[in-house]
Parts: structure tokens; sequence; C-alpha cells
């Protein structure tokens, strides 16, 4: 029995070294900075020839890629040979999957890291902190910040595309208007796999400017409009389908709302708007939403949100939602203008009352016309056609009723 609990305690001190470590993590990424992964691609290397195609110290990476190959990532032989293992394919860039560009060393996000106490005991941005200024801020002054950050969410975005691609039937949502789309690696592959669609990519200038590369690699350029703007501000207006992917996790709910409200205010009655967040369970079970928003406290004060705190919001800005979609790990939410939903009904209310008033006159002609001769059931004839405006000298009652639907849609109510 004790032999067990020490086994036991053993196991969960091992669970928190390794959930403590910071070394894997930072040398991973690291190995991904250095492009080490993709010098192996041809086949393996002894890690002196490998710190000459890096430009490394032959020792110091020696002891990078013992670190690594440990955990799984890359694999040594007792020569001092590296290759690549099948975790290790994935850091070389020309993979599909691809996560080299995702996990590089992003110096302002690992110095505000370093104080998410900070964000613990204030609720406030640590990057704000730090850097006296806020993520996004910083993002259009510091231009190398601005490549790794691309970077990354470009990475992010080609990964997310397949799950997203396949959850929800993207075929007739017309023209999207990706906000806050950056430099359009989900659009483009939206628009790829849909020829029939159009988009409209929407971000700050400085974003957008590095899209045409984008686009043009994916084929979609000549079905794609590039439109620079503020999302707190304006949105192109009048499309069929706005989408708000991973958004609004990065602000609290004023600003949020804000988002949602300059969204309503520019779609169409008939539009629809696209929500793919991170939806947040309840309990302890893992869900990588929680560690997403873990991520979005410490740079941007901004909460990821359980599925009825979302549906709130957009209720709140005047959005109802249709239906959610769920993936292993976001989440798509449909929602309409709630003006759709109070212009249907009284349109409803005004075509019963035409509906009904065009049956009573054509029941009273059938009644008191002398010329109508009786078949089963009252059948409008020729001569009485003057009589009963707007209705053809043919049909049975059911058929009435089909035309007196068209008489409704032709006065524009229906």
């Amino acid at each position: 029995m004790a032999a067990c609990v020490q086994e036991q305690q053993a196991n969960t001190l091992e669970t928190l070294r390794e959930l403590a470590d910071l070394v894997i993590p930072f040398a991973l990424r690291a190995a991904c900075d250095m492009g080490i992964a993709d010098h192996l691609i041809a086949g393996p290397l002894h890690v002196e020839k490998l710190a000459g195609k890096v430009g490394a110290d032959p020792s110091s990476l020696w002891r990078l890629l013992r670190a690594l190959a440990s955990r799984g990532i890359f694999a040594e032989d007792q020569h001092g040979i590296f290759a690549l293992s099948p975790v290790a394919e994935l850091l070389c860039g020309d993979h599909p999957l691809s996560l080299r560009d995702g996990l590089a060393l992003i110096g302002p996000d690992l110095a505000a890291w370093a104080y998410v106490d900070y964000s613990i005991r204030t609720g406030q941005s640590a990057f704000d902190y730090i850097h006296g200024q806020s993520y996004y801020d910083k993002l259009a002054r510091d231009e190398d910040f601005r490549e790794l950050f691309d970077r990354s969410v470009e990475t992010q975005n080609r990964i997310m595309l397949r799950p997203l691609l396949a959850a929800y039937d993207w075929s007739g949502c017309g023209t999207i208007v990706d906000l806050a789309g950056g430099t359009g690696v989900f659009l483009a592959g939206l628009l790829a796999r849909y020829p029939q669609l159009r988009g409209v990519l929407f971000d700050l200038p400085h974003v957008v400017s590095r899209a045409p590369p984008v686009l043009e690699a994916a084929g979609v350029t000549e079905r794609c409009a590039i439109e620079p703007g503020n999302l707190f501000d304006a949105v192109p207006t009048g499309r069929d389908t706005y989408l708000l992917k991973t958004v609004l996790h990065d602000w609290p709910d004023a600003r949020a709302r804000r988002i949602l409200d300059v969204v309503a205010e520019a779609m169409r009655t008939d539009s629809r708007v696209i929500v793919i967040e991170a939806l947040l369970p309840s309990g302890d079970a893992f869900h990588i939403g929680k560690l997403l928003d873990m991520n979005s406290l410490v740079l941007a004060a901004g909460p990821d949100r359980d599925e009825s705190h979302l549906l709130a919001l957009l209720s709140s800005a005047g959005l109802e939602h249709r239906r959610v979609v769920r993936t292993a790990t976001l989440a798509i939410l449909e929602a309409a203008s709630a003006r759709r939903t109070s212009h249907v009904d009284q349109v409803s209310k005004q075509s019963q009352a035409l509906l009904e008033a065009l049956l009573d006159r054509a029941t009273l002609a059938a009644t008191l016309h002398p010329r109508l001769r009786r078949e089963g059931n009252t059948r409008i004839q020729p001569s009485l056609a003057p009589h009963v405006p707007g209705l053809r000298p043919i049909g049975r009652r059911s058929q009435i009723r089909e035309e007196a639907g068209a008489l409704a849609i032709r006065a524009g109510v229906a």
C-alpha cells in the first residue's frame, strides 16, 4: 500500500514538473526560429554540419537538440546525428500543417507573460502595463513585431481552415466580409474552396497592405476586394455575410458590443453574421478555449466566453442567433438581424389580410354574378375576371389562393 502511494506521489510530481517546464517550450520555439527542421528534410545531419547551416555554435546546438529529442522532437543516434521525427516534421515550412511560424519566439508577448500575476491581480492587460501601449497599438508601430504576429496568425488560420470548412456549409454565403481578417489567409482559403463566393477583406490599412500576395497565391484576387478601415467606426454595408473569426475574445464586453453594433448597422435585413470563437465549457475538463482565455487576459484583457454569455452579447446588439455548430476547438455561431424577424412577422400579417380580402371578393363575386356556373367548386369564368381585379379567369379556390399570394408579392408585402 505504501509503495502504491509513493508511486502515485512520484507520478504527480513528474506531471507537475512537465507542466511547469520552461525549457522545452522555449527550446522548441528557438528551433522554429532557426528553421532547423527545414535543414533536415533532405536527410539526417551531424550536429556540426547542421550548426554551419543554421549559424549556431555546434556544442550549444547539440544541447538544444538533445533536450528536444528527449521529448520526441527530433531524433538522435549515438553519433550526434539528428533527423526528423514524426513530431518534428510538423516544424518544416513545407508541411501542409506546418507549425513553424506559429511557434515563434515573440519577444513582446513573452515579456508580458513574465508579468501574468499583474493581470491576475488587477484584471488588466500585462502587455499594456509592460509596454505602455495596447497590443494593437504596438502592432501598428513596430514592424518587426507585426511581421512575427502576422506569420503566427497566418499559421493558425491555415490550421483552422480544414475543420471550419468541414463543419459548416459556406456555399450560400454570397459575398463574405471578413472583418479584422488580417492578411486574408482564411478568406483566401474559403474562396478557393467555393468558387461561387466573393469576398471583402476588411482590416486596418497597415494590415491589409500585406494581403495582395496572399490572395494572388490562392488565385482569388478577382473575387476579393480589399477595404481598409476601423472595425469600431464603420464596416462595408449591405453585404450577404459578415464574418468575425476569433475577434470578440480580444475585447471586453463594452468594446465587443460596439463591434457588434457597427456590424448590425451595416447588415441588410437578410444578411447573416458568423461569429467563430471558443465557447468555454463549465467544470474542470480540458478545453483549448481555457488556455486562449488566459492568453487574451494577459495580452489584451479580453475574455473568451461561454455560450450563454456570447449569445447575450449578440442579443444586446439586436442580433438573433440561428444555430451553433461546434468543432473540437472552436464553435461557429450564425445570427441574423432581429429586424428581419419583426419584418417577416409584419409581412406575414399583411399578406394574410390581403389574401382574406381577395378571397372574400372572389366568393362574393361567385355568389352574386348571374353568369357563373357550378362545377363542384366555384370557378371564375372569363366574363367575371373584370369584376375580380387581379385574378386570372382560371382556377378553383386553391388556385385563387395561389393567385392571391402572387398579388401579395407584387404588392410588396410578401
